[in-house]
């Protein structure tokens, strides 16, 4: 049977961002991926299961005054305080307004939550660029109030300096912390945090030059890590989230100022290449020679919504959406290789 994005919305709305083990809920996320791919009729089934995982979300105790929201950045305990600001924020103001204001506030945290911060905003955005409503506006707070709650920067932020590489050329100037033996299972929230102990990998952040045509550097970005995937034995929930978060930013970047698009973009990098640097077990490899699948998009979105996974659907619409602005191979590879290795999670 199908369903509609509001109704799905009121489905999940009993829901906080995270699920017992502290995992993010996928679930807004991934339902309105299936939607862009076209797939309504799979929705319902796939909520229905999901919303076993889910755990009530949390209540809020005291407002965060707007004028010292600073200070409440990171703050897990007050998600609830968070969305409640936000709620209030859109009840006054369009929703193009506030995420013009508060994503460029939010951007030096691209890594919060592992991405699923900014995600889950730019998910709730695609959905209100289509039409307004309040099940999607009380989504896109829950986004907002996400990022907010989980608000975490890696070492590093934007300076004057702009070494001008490409970021596929500015991956080889980024050192891999581990070897093949390396297990990085567990969070990767909790795991991202040892690039606090490589002070070095500041200076990445200046590495790849995101002046230019923004959404060619968001095509070269969600290229090169596409690959980085597909060169990848293990560890590839991380390295989904290094497609999936850039490609987030895409759906976000018509609303934000110029001067607080780059920024956004140049801190979208740095979290992919501090998955890169932790995660990675192998070098980056060359991908041009890459051959397509020979499965059409529709089986290829037949093969994500067979896996069931929240990654594999979200993955898949992601880099479907890249490839048509970029025609790559590499994504196409990267969208059935998911299927299979990234399954069901």
């Amino acid at each position: 049977m199908a369903i509609t994005i509001d109704e799905t919305l009121d489905l999940l709305s009993f829901a906080g961002a995270e699920l017992v083990n502290g995992n993010a809920n996928h679930g807004p996320m991934a339902s309105e991926a299936l939607f862009a791919l076209g797939r309504e009729d799979a929705v319902l089934p796939w909520v229905d299961e999901y919303r076993k995982r889910l755990m009530y979300r949390p209540s809020p105790s005291l407002p965060i005054p707007p004028e010292e929201w600073r200070e409440y950045l990171g703050a897990r305990e007050r998600m609830g305080d968070w969305i409640e600001l936000f709620e209030n924020e859109l009840s006054e103001a369009p929703w193009q307004e506030v995420v013009r204001q508060w994503v460029p506030r939010l951007a030096p945290a691209v890594m919060a939550a592992a991405t699923h911060g900014l995600i889950r905003t730019a998910h709730a955005v695609r959905s209100l660029s289509s039409e307004e409503t309040p099940q999607r506006r009380h989504e896109l707070a829950r986004g907002l109030g996400y990022w907010a709650a989980r608000y975490y920067t890696l070492p590093g932020q934007p300076s004057a300096a702009n070494i001008g590489h490409t970021p596929k050329t500015a991956l080889s100037h980024v050192d891999r912390l581990h070897g093949p033996d390396f297990d990085g299972s567990g969070s990767i929230t909790e795991q991202i945090k040892g690039m606090e102990e490589h002070p070095e990998f500041a200076s990445a952040i200046d590495l790849a030059d995101a002046s230019g045509d923004l959404s060619l550097f968001i095509s070269s970005l969600t290229e090169t890590f596409a690959g980085i995937y597909l060169a990848s034995p293990k560890n590839l929930v991380a390295f989904v989230h290094t497609v999936t978060a850039p490609s987030a930013l895409r759906m976000l970047a018509p609303y934000l100022e110029e001067d607080d698009s780059r920024p956004a973009a140049r801190y979208a990098w740095q979290a992919c290449a501090a998955v890169y640097s932790w995660y990675s077990t192998v070098p980056a490899q060359d991908n041009s020679g890459l051959a397509k699948p020979i499965e059409d998009k529709e089986e290829l979105i037949d093969r994500a919504v067979a896996a069931g996974g929240a990654h594999s659907i979200k993955f898949t619409e992601a880099c479907l959406r890249e490839y048509a602005l970029n025609p790559n191979p590499v994504y196409l590879a990267a969208a059935r290789d998911a299927a299979e290795r990234v399954g069901p999670v």
